[in-house]
């Protein structure tokens, strides 16, 4: 292989593909990124056998050929160099990156080990903008569980049909959830697993255009422009979701979102073991407390507008800080829906995102 290309082109590359290699003792040529020269352009890929990076560089090929390269070692490389533009030559096992400046040689592998990724040829299943799909899955992702012993909850779960396109994610003590208007959508549910949902985040964190999402089978593709993500799917029936949310609330409270943040990471040094903060909520202000026998105590007032009944509930305050982070509206609507009852978040205006928090016992 001789090709040249740019650095920071190949450095995004690398960025994106490496991050998902973890070391791996039994199969070390999971260790590595390959690289191949493919119809005109430079093809980086990586696996861990759950997930598949695929990453498109544009290059001057002179010579076709592959290699696989350990991926630590080339992307701190790459990173550090100060010129534009470099060549990459293989012989043998050995990869020879030259530029104006710098004469390196990194020892590789052969690629005939390296694992094949599956390729999906179905049509897309759905077309999203890649901000408002990072925005979305930023919104639901942090509320799935991180323990095993419920697999289907570890992800994010889609479903589809009347017009939508439903993003949930819960651990059975809070609940995210979003939607995004979607024409002409037939039904269907899948769940993607938690580390998969983070990497398209970060994959997409720069970028502007239309993603194409293709199911198949336990898989699913994401494809863009110069990428491709594919990854197992979570098997096993999803809870049904919309029976813990409750349908009517007792009464509800208007807040500026910026305001109640900061009384709440400020109640929060002084809260117990298990997170706790009181909200009192009366007619025209909220109380919020906390109290801690090693630590102390704290009450503090914010402005609040009440609608009905004041109500009295106790939250784990990072589980509510995770909920505000994600809700894009500067005042957010508590819905009180009874003693033991969920907490339901909402921004003041749309009806499409929601989050919900079951209460602490006080």
């Amino acid at each position: 292989m001789i090709t040249t290309i740019s650095k920071n082109n190949f450095l995004k590359a690398l960025q994106a593909t490496e991050k998902i290699i973890s070391r791996n003792i039994n199969l070390p040529i999971l260790n590595n990124i390959l690289l191949r020269t493919e119809k005109g352009r430079l093809r980086v890929t990586s696996t861990n056998l759950e997930i598949g990076v695929n990453y498109w560089v544009g290059a001057k090929i002179d010579e076709e050929g592959d290699i696989a390269i350990p991926a630590r070692t080339i992307t701190d490389f790459i990173q550090n160099i100060q010129d534009d533009r470099i060549t990459l030559t293989t012989k043998k096992n050995t990869l020879f990156i030259n530029s104006d400046n710098y004469k390196t040689q990194i020892l590789g592998s052969e690629t005939k080990e390296y694992p094949l990724i599956p390729q999906i040829d179905n049509e897309p299943f759905l077309k999203i903008n890649s901000s408002v799909l990072k925005n979305v899955l930023t919104t639901v992702v942090e509320a799935t569980s991180v323990s095993e012993t419920r697999p289907e909850l570890t992800g994010v779960y889609v479903h589809t049909g009347e017009g939508k396109v439903n993003f949930v994610a819960t651990d059975s003590f809070r609940l995210s959830e979003k939607n995004i208007p979607y024409k002409d959508i037939m039904e269907n549910s899948f769940i993607i697993p938690r580390p998969t949902t983070l990497e398209i985040i970060r994959i997409l964190s720069d970028l502007n255009e239309d993603i194409s999402i293709i199911i198949s089978d336990n898989q699913i593709l994401f494809k863009g422009e110069e990428f491709q993500v594919i990854s197992r799917l979570i098997e096993g029936q999803y809870p049904d979701y919309k029976r813990v949310i409750p349908d009517k609330f007792i009464s509800k409270a208007l807040f500026n979102k910026d305001d109640l943040q900061k009384q709440i990471k400020l109640s929060s040094i002084f809260s117990s073991n298990i997170y706790d903060i009181k909200f009192e909520v009366k007619n025209d202000k909220t109380i919020i407390s906390a109290q801690n026998q090693d630590k102390g105590e704290i009450k503090s007032s914010i402005s609040s507008i009440l609608k009905n009944d004041p109500f009295e509930i106790a939250i784990n305050y990072n589980y509510l800080l995770d909920g505000l982070k994600v809700i894009n509206s500067k005042k957010v609507i508590f819905e009180f829906t009874g003693d033991g009852s969920p907490l339901i978040i909402k921004p003041e205006e749309g009806n499409n995102q929601l989050y919900l928090i079951m209460p602490l016992r006080q």
